[in-house]
């Protein structure tokens, strides 16, 4: 892989284009370390992807990052400004947003209702009673999904009649309304099959298309190398390196999460 001196390149290379750096970040739980000094460059308009094996320090890295959890240590600079994040509207304020595996749907409301969740439009009947526009958010949630080449058999049924793909391909259009610069996703196909699980890698790639920075945490390697720029590999809380997909086999990658060497 080159070793050092690539990794440093890259991490020069990184750091000038960044949109977001993170730098000697430290979370402690009790007696433990859940973050060890990690360094992490996040390069405008790319998608890296994040890897290691369970207990890694990814989940905390990325709670960290949108805002979940507070570091007990180390500093963020987004866009330029240093941010201090301590609730995850902190982050969404500067243009972070984070698709949990939970998804975060309500099963019973229909697609536009779970788009526009927490961000309802209103209107006003008879000049004084205030009424959802269901009318304005449907409209719009098609516009949004048509613009990224989202397709949905239909906007009025409710959402737990619709496939695992199309579930992840609504909350994703949620987080896209607010217009994010970073999207933040925990294990987006970790339950879905390979048809469906391709349909949301190529709307990652279009996300990308659209100017949106995309950091995936992933176990799936075969995924991580279809889609990814960057990849980066933590062990044990410690960022072990950061590399361009273009440069490495995934048996250098398995290596490095299991060795716990660059």
């Amino acid at each position: 892989m080159g070793g050092h001196i690539l990794e440093q390149n890259l991490t020069r290379e990184a750091s000038d284009a960044a949109l977001l750096s993170a730098r000697g970040l430290n979370k402690y739980y009790g007696g433990l370390r859940a973050l060890r000094d990690v360094d992490l460059d996040i390069v405008r308009g790319e998608i890296i992807a994040l890897v290691g094996d369970n207990g890694a320090g990814k989940s905390t890295l990325i709670k960290t990052l949108s805002g979940a959890i507070v570091p007990d240590g180390g500093d963020i600079v987004f866009d330029g400004s240093s941010v201090s994040f301590h609730k995850p509207t902190d982050a969404q304020d500067v243009g972070i947003e984070t698709v949990h595996q939970s998804l975060g749907l309500v099963d019973e409301l229909d697609v536009p209702q779970n788009v526009f969740l927490g961000r309802e439009l209103t209107r006003k009947v008879l000049g004084a009673i205030t009424v959802l526009d269901k009318a304005t958010m449907r409209q719009r949630t098609h516009d949004l999904l048509q613009n990224f080449s989202i397709g949905l058999p239909t906007l009025n049924e409710p959402v737990r009649r619709l496939s695992g793909g199309q579930r992840q391909t609504i909350a994703i259009s949620r987080l896209l309304l607010a217009e994010p610069q970073l999207l933040i996703m925990d294990e987006p196909m970790a339950a879905l099959g390979v048809d469906e699980g391709s349909k949301v890698l190529a709307l990652v790639e279009r996300l990308r298309e659209q100017g949106i920075t995309t950091l995936i945490i992933s176990h799936n390697l075969e995924h991580v190398f279809s889609i990814a720029d960057r990849i980066a590999v933590m062990k044990n809380g410690a960022m072990i390196g950061v590399v361009k997909t273009s440069d490495v086999t995934r048996e250098d990658i398995v290596s490095m999460i299991t060795i716990g060497q660059a």
